[in-house]
């Protein structure tokens, strides 16, 4: 039970799971995630599911290294098991005939958006994706998305492949061509702050990801509240995913720095075990 079948090197800090978890593949749509314990010892971390294979009994993660547990986590070998996995949480994306949609991917939000890419063409929609990342070699899922996308635009920050700046801007030129029924965008809480600002100036709803400080998923310990519209949700049994004009941004991403020198301490301790 929850068999790592896979482990790939994206990146220098970017890492890809294939790991055995039949009913929760079985369960599992776009939008969705999971929170896994890779010990007794470890803390619970949540992560969106990239892909779920119902008939193998899979399922693909990818994330990012950013503090000691998913540094613990891109050390587990393939063969190795982890304690628990729970899922699949939060409520998924609805998938349906839109007509023309914009998808728009950052970073590792890629990962999460790539399901969601895949059911809106497989559901009939004109799929138009915008993924980017800070260089090249960042920049994951190109051929997945390409193959799911009726017209798929790379951005780069430094400019080593397709646009050279932010997503933000051919985001601009795809609204003003106008059509766009819907939108979503995944990725750094501050790149979903300013697509959803762009959205709101061609009135297209545009849906986002929320991935707050979460613990145990199921909404008791408040750990994910956000304020949606004005009143307090929780990411983990209201979202993820909620509508960008809603969301408080300055209280999302100030709360999202909450413990910053905590978790900064102990992935410096961490990797100071490491080296001894």
């Amino acid at each position: 039970m929850f068999k790592i079948i896979e482990r790939t090197v994206l990146s220098a800090n970017e890492f890809q799971i294939w790991l055995a978890a039949p009913r929760i593949a079985m369960k599992a749509q776009p939008g969705q995630f999971i929170i896994l314990r890779i010990n007794e010892y470890g803390e619970r971390i949540p992560l969106t599911i990239c892909e779920a294979d119902a008939t193998a009994g899979t399922l693909r993660i990818i994330f990012q290294v950013i503090g000691k547990s998913t540094a613990e986590l891109a050390q587990v070998e393939v063969g190795s098991t982890l304690l628990d996995v729970v899922g699949p949480l939060g409520k998924p994306t609805v998938i349906k005939h839109y007509g023309t949609v914009l998808l728009v991917g950052g970073g590792v939000g890629i990962a999460a958006l790539f399901p969601i890419i895949k059911g809106l063409k497989q559901a009939g929609n004109h799929v138009i994706t915008i993924i980017g990342a800070k260089t090249a070699g960042l920049l994951i899922l190109q051929e997945e998305c390409a193959h799911y996308s009726d017209e798929l635009i790379l951005v780069t920050d430094d400019g080593s492949v397709g646009h050279h700046g932010l997503v933000t801007e051919p985001m601009k030129k795809v609204l003003q061509r106008g059509g766009i029924a819907v939108a979503w965008a995944i990725g750094p809480s501050v790149m979903m702050k300013y697509c959803t600002q762009v959205a709101m100036q061609f009135d297209v709803p545009i849906y986002v990801s929320l991935n707050p400080i979460m613990v145990d998923g199921t909404g008791m310990c408040g750990g994910c509240r956000v304020m949606i519209n004005n009143q307090i949700k929780f990411a983990c049994v209201d979202g993820p995913e909620f509508l960008g004009a809603e969301v408080d941004w300055n209280s999302f991403i100030q709360r999202m720095h909450q413990y910053h020198p905590e978790e900064v301490a102990a992935y410096q301790a961490y990797q100071v075990r490491q080296v001894h």
